[in-house]
Parts: structure tokens; C-alpha cells; sequence
């Protein structure tokens, strides 16, 4: 089970969020060492040069500011500085991050704050820049936006929680007032649940692809006996609910999830209401898998899975058919499979509820992804037409570029190592941070790879890592690649460059190194097969005077 070192820094009682996120790790498959300070202590832990903090190496730190004793500071000021409250804050918060930020390698997650009204103003509050509605909604604000300058600075957004949970679900006041305990058992649980998930996806898990049931899901109404015009859709009636489903799966498609049908009818007839019924949000291009027929869910689901190359526990799979959740929970258990509710008009507080599509990054690349997995079918159909894989891939007019780090290109290597799990031979995650650092070494040698072919973009779809840890050595510290370019010829375009870079410096040997995960056992044998000598347990070693550019049919535009 991986370990994951967390820090907590509360000015309150943090027990039950502590005990709440080891249980949490634990269902997630995850050991979080949590590391509590001592009660209101997140002053001396953050100033302190040899506080505990530091000293735990902490890969995370949750720093849980209570709302209740930030009114009490915000009282205390004088009248006439508290238009200026939540700058204030601000200001410390950026100074603490620049502290911690020099003295520890880490991300740190901050408990923003929900409201807490103090009931002075009433609704005029609003209108009074030093009210404590004010500050307070501007703190929330200014604390997005310092997320936005900060990549390893995190949001855990408490105030959409209690939103959501109501305030009596989420404060206490007799665990409050006798023991300081700002939350209850249940909220603390969200709060837990919400971190955790925040962790999850830094680790590459996360969901990439939703499947939809197409009657009584996408749309009311059976389609086969109903007839399209007498489906349920548009502003009237559930017709409502079910658009307002459609177009959170199209928004979610536009952030690069990918959208899946799974459908039990005929082709035809399914195909029909995305493209003629007017009031159909979601459209055929929307949809990267189209699968309507009599057989078993379960089935299909695997092929669905098949053609997108990605793993079962990155799908979420919604029917508003109890049997058919059954089926698929039952056969592939690691897919999510929510419990719809049995209204529609239900269906999308509940989804929006389960957070199912945490993320840590977004790129403009993401929308471009169904259109992607769209233009591989036209490959696989075109692959069939040949006698063999070389005329395929010469056939293909690939061409790829090859850059070192820089401003365009790092927010997308970081986002790879955030998703890459099964080609990904040491499963390093980097922040933006981590590869502006190394950009700027001279210890390290690092290049992503993009590749285009005549039926489209693929985007950036390889990384790697290189350290100089001798004078005459190249170590590979990550090597990284998106599993829609396999079989392409890119590992040979990218082992040929690896070894023209280590004789830029004068390398005799590049040496790669594998670290086995539960997801990337399919380069177990990476290093093998591209002529690498085994050099220890999961090492492997190349000489450059001997090596011989490995053949493939792509085109390099270097950069």
C-alpha cells in the first residue's frame, strides 16, 4: 500500500479530520502518515526552521485556519482597518507559503472558509467593504486567486461543503464551546473525503471516461417504443432534468473527460435523437464510443474499455436501471457506478454531490480529447487495410517535435506525469514548479515529444527526464508516454534522442531504471526489448559507442 506523509496545521481541535483522512486513505488503497501538530501551533510550525513540520518531510500540508477565530481577529481590529482585514491576511498567507515553500518540498491544501455570519449589517453587510461579510467572501476570493500564482498551493473548498450540507450539518456550537471542536463528526468526514480525493488525483487517480445509459438517463422515455418525438426532453417537465444531465456531460467533455454510450438498443434508432431531435444537447461528435445493441452491458463496457486504452477504475458508468448497475458492479467492480436516484429531476444535485471528476490541472489540449480518440478509430480502420505494421505506420505522415522544457510546454509535462499511469516506468509526478527547477539545472537533460499525423494532432505525448549522476553517465530519472501513440515507433524516436543527448555530455552510458506499480506492469520489459543489459534488480544499462538508431517512420521537427 503506497504511504503518503500528510502534515495537519490547525488552530483548533484536528483529531477527528486526522482520523477522518487515515480512514479515508485506507478505503482509497492509500497509508496516510498524518503528522498533527500541537493544539494552535501553526505560527511556531511554519517560523520555526526545526519544527516538527519540517523535520516530518511532509509530501503534504493541510493548514485548517478556523472561521470562528478569524471573526475573533477580525473584531479585535480597530474599525478603521477592517476594510483592509482580508489584504491582510492575504499578505501573511503569501508570506507563510514563501517560508514553507524554502524550507520543505511539498504541496500545501488550505482549508478556506465557509460563511459565518455575524448578523450586524443584515443584508446591508454587503454593501460595507469593512463588514465582515465583505472581508470574509473577499478572503475566499483572494485565496483563488493566490491558488492560481502558486501550482503547489491548493484550495480545499470547505465553503462549497457547507453550502451543500446546510449550516446545521456543519457547525456544533456545544462541540465548540466545550471543546473547541469546529465541526461535526460528519462534516469533518466531507472535509476528509474532499482531501483525499484532492491527494488521489496527484497520485493519477482519477476518472477519465463517463459511459451513459442512453433511456430514462440521457433521456426520458424509451426510445424503441416511444418514438422520438415522444421522448422527454427540453424545458418542459422532467424533459428539464434531463438536458440539465446533458449539458454537464458536454461541459465535462469540454475539460477533456471522455463521454462513452452504453446502450441496450438498436444502433439506428439510438443514433436517431442526436441527430435530428431539436432539443438534444449532447450531439454524435460529442460521443467518442458509440455502443447500442442487445448484448450484456458488462461486455460492451469492455470493449468501450478496449478502444480507449485506459483502465477500469478511471470510468464511471451511470443507468437509472438498478439490474443493469448491478450487472456491470458485479463483473467489473472497479468501475464507479453511482446510485442514480429514481427522479430525474434528482439526478444532477446528487451527481454534482459525489464530485466524481476531481482534477489538479487543465490544458486546452484536454477539450481536443474526444476528437482525439475519434481520429484513432480512423487509424484502426486504416491499420486493418495493410499487409503489414510498416507500411502502416509509413503510411501514417508522422511528425513530431522534440523541445526542452519551457513556459509552453511545462504546464503540459506536468499534467502528463499527472496522468500517465501505465507507461510511466517510475511513476515520478512533477509540478510546475518541480520542472521549472529542473528546466533551470544543469544537472538534468529533459525534453518532451509531440506528434502529429495526417489524420490529426495527438498532442504532447512524451516526457522524459535525464540526470547527469556521473561524468560519463546518463541516469533516465523518468521516462513517461501517453498509451494512444503504442506501437507507433515512438519508443524508438525517444530511445535515439535519449542517446543523442548523452553523447552531447560526453555519457558512455545511459542507465534506466524501472520502480513496479499496480498499473505499470505493460514496461516491465521496456528496457529489454529496446536492447538495454540488466544491471541490477529493475536497472538496466546502454552503452552510446554501440548503439545503432533504432528504425521508425517519423519525421523530427527538433526544438
Amino acid at each position: 500500500m503506497k504511504e503518503v506523509k500528510i502534515a495537519i496545521l490547525a488552530d483548533s481541535s484536528s483529531q477527528l479530520l486526522s482520523q477522518a483522512l487515515e480512514g479515508y486513505g485506507l478505503e482509497a488503497g492509500i497509508s496516510f502518515r498524518v503528522f498533527e501538530s500541537d493544539y494552535d501551533q501553526i505560527e511556531l510550525q511554519i517560523n520555526d526552521p526545526d519544527s516538527e513540520l519540517y523535520r516530518s518531510e511532509s509530501e503534504y500540508v493541510v493548514i485548517f485556519n478556523s472561521v470562528h477565530k478569524l471573526q475573533q481577529k477580525f473584531f479585535n481590529c480597530p474599525m478603521e482597518e477592517r476594510n483592509r482585514f482580508a489584504d491582510a491576511c492575504i499578505e501573511k498567507i503569501r508570506v507563510d507559503l514563501d517560508t514553507m515553500f524554502s524550507r520543505m518540498k511539498t504541496r500545501i491544501i488550505f482549508l478556506n472558509f465557509p460563511f459565518h455570519n455575524d448578523s450586524l449589517f443584515g443584508n446591508f453587510s454587503n454593501s460595507l467593504d469593512f463588514s465582515w461579510t465583505y472581508q470574509l467572501r473577499k478572503l475566499n476570493f483572494e485565496l483563488m486567486n493566490l491558488s492560481i500564482s502558486h501550482t503547489n498551493f491548493s484550495i480545499a473548498d470547505v465553503a462549497q461543503l457547507s453550502s451543500h450540507a446546510g449550516d446545521k450539518e456543519t457547525f456544533d456550537p456545544r462541540n465548540y464551546i466545550y471543546g473547541d471542536i469546529i465541526y461535526t463528526l460528519d462534516f469533518y468526514a466531507l472535509i476528509a473525503k474532499s482531501i483525499t480525493e484532492m491527494i488521489l488525483v496527484r497520485t493519477g487517480k482519477f476518472k477519465k471516461c463517463l459511459i451513459l445509459d442512453l433511456d430514462n438517463t440521457v433521456w426520458g422515455g424509451i426510445i424503441g417504443d416511444d418514438g422520438m418525438e415522444n421522448i422527454q426532453l427540453g424545458d418542459l417537465g422532467n424533459g428539464k432534468a434531463f438536458n440539465d444531465l446533458q449539458r454537464w456531460a458536454r461541459e465535462l467533455k469540454e475539460r477533456g473527460i471522455i463521454l462513452a454510450v452504453c446502450s441496450k438498443n438498436t444502433e439506428h434508432i439510438a443514433k436517431e435523437p442526436f441527430e435530428k431531435h431539436p432539443d438534444m444537447v449532447l450531439k454524435l461528435d460529442d460521443i467518442a464510443v458509440f455502443v447500442a445493441n442487445w448484448e450484456n452491458k458488462a461486455d460492451n463496457i469492455r470493449y468501450i474499455q478496449s478502444v480507449l486504452n485506459i483502465g477500469f477504475d478511471s470510468m464511471v458508468f451511470l443507468d437509472d436501471n438498478p439490474f443493469e448497475r448491478g450487472i456491470v458492479k458485479t463483473y467489473l467492480p472497479e468501475i464507479t457506478v453511482p446510485e442514480l436516484p429514481e427522479d430525474p429531476c434528482e439526478y444532477m444535485p446528487f451527481l454534482r454531490a459525489m464530485n466524481l471528476f476531481e482534477t489538479a490541472s487543465y490544458s486546452k489540449e484536454d477539450a481536443q480529447r474526444t476528437r482525439q480518440y475519434q481520429e484513432e478509430s480512423v487509424r484502426e480502420s486504416l491499420r486493418r487495410s495493410f499487409g503489414s505494421e510498416s507500411e502502416y505506420l509509413s503510411n501514417l505522415d508522422m511528425t513530431a517535435e522534440i523541445r526542452n522544457f519551457d513556459a509552453f510546454s511545462i504546464p503540459r509535462v506536468a499534467q502528463l506525469s499527472q496522468r500517465s499511469n501505465q507507461f510511466n516506468l517510475r511513476t515520478v509526478r512533477y509540478s510546475e514548479d518541480d520542472l521549472l527547477q529542473i528546466a533551470g539545472s544543469r544537472d538534468y537533460c529533459s525534453f518532451s515529444v509531440s506528434l502529429k499525423d495526417k489524420f490529426g494532432d495527438y498532442g504532447l505525448i512524451a516526457v522524459i527526464v535525464l540526470r547527469q549522476t556521473a561524468p560519463e553517465e546518463l541516469f533516465i530519472e523518468n521516462w513517461l508516454m501517453s498509451c494512444r501513440v503504442l506501437k507507433r515507433g515512438v519508443e524508438n524516436l525517444t530511445l535515439n534522442t535519449i542517446v543523442e543527448a548523452g553523447k552531447k555530455i560526453g555519457a558512455k552510458k545511459i542507465i534506466g531504471s524501472y520502480i513496479p506499480t499496480a498499473k505499470n506492469g505493460m514496461v516491465k520489459d521496456h528496457y529489454e526489448k529496446l536492447g538495454f543489459e540488466p544491471a541490477g534488480e529493475n536497472l538496466w544499462e546502454l552503452y552510446t559507442h554501440s548503439f545503432v538508431n533504432r528504425e521508425n517512420y517519423i519525421t523530427i521537427n527538433s526544438n
